[in-house]
């Protein structure tokens, strides 16, 4: 079975620079992961995208060595089960508040005798070999999403639950759950010490800190800080991005209607 690449790039202190998938459509999934990410995370909680959506573009993904990550809409087995039977190679939990929740994700997430997750792996022994089974709890990496002030409450509690791998930082539901701005970049100061601080116990607890960004200027400056997930972008924000300065440009440089000169 093929090493788990995030785990890889993460053991020799690398950063993964991670892109984002609104978009329900295998072509695009497959034309993002052409374009060198160490990974790219289908987006199940917020946006268009659904599960029978989600299942062509991890078989798009797959034809190249990006990682294809899931966030789930939710804390629930059902979904999470699904998703890794499909293929994901990690998964990101959305809004995990408690010590209860994280160890719910691992658990849901993990074969017995770690976890609960029924046995059923019917695309992920096809993508990532047969013997998946005696491997998967060691290869799947677990994202528990840092977003609340409960969560904030209850960090080293949730940071501690064994077999969790990373922390993934929503930086706008976080600005809003302490009273800030809704933003991904430049956020407010109280948010930004909140984010400097889920970091910084995230490492001591030696887990991995990602978080979600709306420019490579400040997802630059949070790898230097330490993080090692980095989302930059989505295939819809590039997309609109791309087309907007196209058509900027060409109005721009638009010749004079004719007959409109002497």
């Amino acid at each position: 079975m093929t090493p788990n690449r995030l785990r890889t790039l993460w053991q020799t202190g690398g950063a993964a620079v991670n892109g984002w998938l609104a978009i329900p459509s295998s072509f695009s999934a497959e034309t993002m992961a052409h374009q060198g990410w160490d990974s790219l995370t289908i987006d199940l909680q917020h946006g268009v995208v659904d599960y029978q959506a989600m299942l062509p573009m991890l078989q798009a993904i797959q034809t190249t060595e990006t990682v294809p990550v899931v966030r789930v809409p939710w804390l629930e087995p059902g979904i999470l089960m699904k998703t890794l039977d499909a293929g994901a190679a990690a998964v990101i939990c959305p809004m995990v508040n408690t010590r209860e929740d994280a160890q719910k994700l691992v658990a849901w997430t993990s074969y017995a005798p770690r976890g609960t997750r029924s046995f059923g792996p019917i695309r992920a022994l096809l993508v990532h070999g047969a013997d998946y089974p005696e491997q998967a709890n060691d290869f799947v990496v677990r994202f528990a999403m840092i977003e609340t002030a409960q969560a904030l409450d209850n960090l080293d509690d949730i940071l501690s639950v064994e077999g969790l791998d990373a922390v993934y930082i929503g930086p706008s539901d976080l600005s809003l759950s302490l009273g800030c701005r809704p933003v991904f970049d430049d956020v407010d100061p109280k948010a930004q010490q909140a984010i400097e601080h889920i970091l910084a116990r995230a490492r001591a607890h030696g887990l991995v800190a990602g978080i979600h960004n709306g420019s490579p200027r400040v997802a630059l400056e949070r790898q230097a800080l330490g993080f090692q997930f980095l989302t930059v972008g989505s295939d819809a924000r590039l997309m609109a991005a791309g087309a907007q300065q196209t058509v900027a440009a060409m109005r721009a440089q638009a010749p004079a209607k004719p007959g409109s000169g002497y």
